[in-house]
């Protein structure tokens, strides 16, 4: 897959406090979703399918990734 980011609209979370070391979104074209490391925005980003982001937010809101 060959995304096109240059013109995505990535944010950061309100809970981040506006700190440097997050984690951005940006909602991509036809519903996926684009994750990159906010130290390194030129960098490399994580591209997830719209299913794929549901089944992660998903595993993030019933602590499926927690450790024990």
């Amino acid at each position: 897959m060959n995304t096109e980011l240059s013109k995505a609209n990535w944010f950061k979370s309100s809970h981040s406090g506006g700190q440097t070391d997050c984690v951005e979104v940006a909602w991509l074209d036809g519903g996926s979703v684009g994750i990159r490391d906010s130290k390194n925005p030129t960098g490399p980003a994580l591209i997830f399918a719209p299913g794929e982001w549901d089944a992660f937010t998903a595993g993030v809101t019933n602590e499926e990734f927690n450790p024990v």
